[in-house]
């Protein structure tokens, strides 16, 4: 099991570098801008994130599961919408106390005391919310970008962009601008169920908090599909000591490419082959392989783990599907490269895939959730 013991920063989805104790002292103001959550004050982090404890990462181990985790996150984030998505305030806290403070006082046969389990996360959800939460939630067609809605219309009324307004979103800042040396690396393929429920699933950004692992979260902040779609990324660590730091980036689909244009989609494959070749690493899809869509997350400026992209490519081969990711990225700053040399390979390789954990990889709750349901 991968231990994720100090806190950790990905990049454009790329990269989670861990001993971010030693990044938060040492590394440029930008980062320490970034850290939390857009919808929450600095005042709010502490108990959002004691919240969070309670619902998942003080769990114990086996009554741990990561729907139970994205339900808090639900719940916070629908709290925030209904509030009118003003930031949230270190006062907030008076009424999760006021809906979650009894369950956590006395436990339950399924939670020890001071954690909450499934059971408790939607009843004290309905008490915050309202009698309607714990329905919704489970309602495809009213939850969308995190958030449970009291019925379908009020999901479509929706605006995301409502949240973009809280950030202050840099301009683009792909990989070798000024000639910058890239660096390119693929992980291992993660098998899926079929081509198209995946590309289902991710040409709806709506959905993609729904497919978040225990280290990461992908929330869309624009209206419409996958073409110019910005993403505000969630990460955290710290998770195996049952202390999560939260920090943040964003990133935008700058490309997508499927069969509807074969060349062009075999163009992609081709260019992102041929970096992983200049870089010494095996083709992201394989000579023979069948390549199906593709698409790129391009980092913006401020991003913490500086200029950026991260493609997904979905493909066939020998009958089977499989979706991988492949990072491309500028040599980092110091005092990121001396956190990711640290450990954040490992957490980096977990989260795409690698050692198929499937609570932190965002790859495998994809197939766990379309397979599930």
């Amino acid at each position: 099991m991968l231990r994720l013991t100090v806190p950790a920063a990905f990049g454009a989805g790329v990269g989670v570098g861990l001993g971010a104790q030693r990044l938060l002292s040492s590394s440029p103001a930008e980062f320490a801008r970034m850290s939390g959550s857009s919808i929450a004050g600095s005042q709010a982090a502490p108990w959002i994130t004691d919240f969070l404890n309670a619902a998942y990462y003080r769990r114990d181990p086996g009554a741990r599961a990561v729907d139970d985790l994205r339900l808090a996150f639900s719940i916070v984030t629908t709290r925030w919408y209904r509030l009118g998505g003003r930031r949230l305030r270190a006062t907030d806290v008076v009424p999760f106390h006021l809906a979650f403070g009894r369950d956590r006082l006395t436990g339950g046969a399924q939670s020890r005391r001071g954690t909450l389990n499934r059971t408790q996360l939607l009843a004290g959800g309905a008490r915050l919310l309202g009698d309607w939460f714990p329905e919704a939630y489970g309602d495809a067609a009213r939850r969308g970008w995190g958030i449970a809605f009291p019925s379908a219309s009020d999901k479509d009324a929706y605006d995301p962009s409502l949240r973009i307004g809280l950030v202050r979103l840099g301009p683009l800042a792909p990989p070798g601008e000024a000639g910058a040396k890239q660096v390119f690396h693929t992980y291992p393929p993660v098998e899926v169920p079929a081509a198209e429920p995946v590309v289902g699933a991710l040409a709806k950004p709506e959905t993609w908090p729904d497919y978040a692992s225990s280290i990461g979260r992908f929330t869309p902040l624009r209206p419409g599909g996958l073409a110019n779609q910005t993403f505000e990324i969630e990460v955290a660590a710290g998770t195996h000591a049952g202390a999560p730091v939260f920090q943040r980036g964003y990133v935008t689909i700058t490309r997508v490419a499927s069969q509807e244009d074969e060349a062009d989609l075999r163009a992609y494959v081709d260019d992102a082959n041929a970096g992983l070749a200049d870089n010494g690493d095996a083709p992201g899809v394989p000579d023979g392989a069948t390549p199906v869509f593709a698409f790129d997350l391009t980092c913006h400026e401020g991003h913490f783990l500086g200029a950026g992209r991260n493609r997904l490519l979905l493909y066939e081969q020998e009958g089977r599907t499989y979706v991988r990711a492949i990072g491309t990225w500028d040599e980092m700053p110091w005092h990121i490269a001396s956190a990711y040399a640290l450990a954040g390979r490992e957490a980096q390789h977990a989260f795409w895939g690698q050692g198929e954990i499937p609570e932190l990889s965002m790859l495998h709750q994809i197939v766990q959730v379309l397979t599930s349901g």
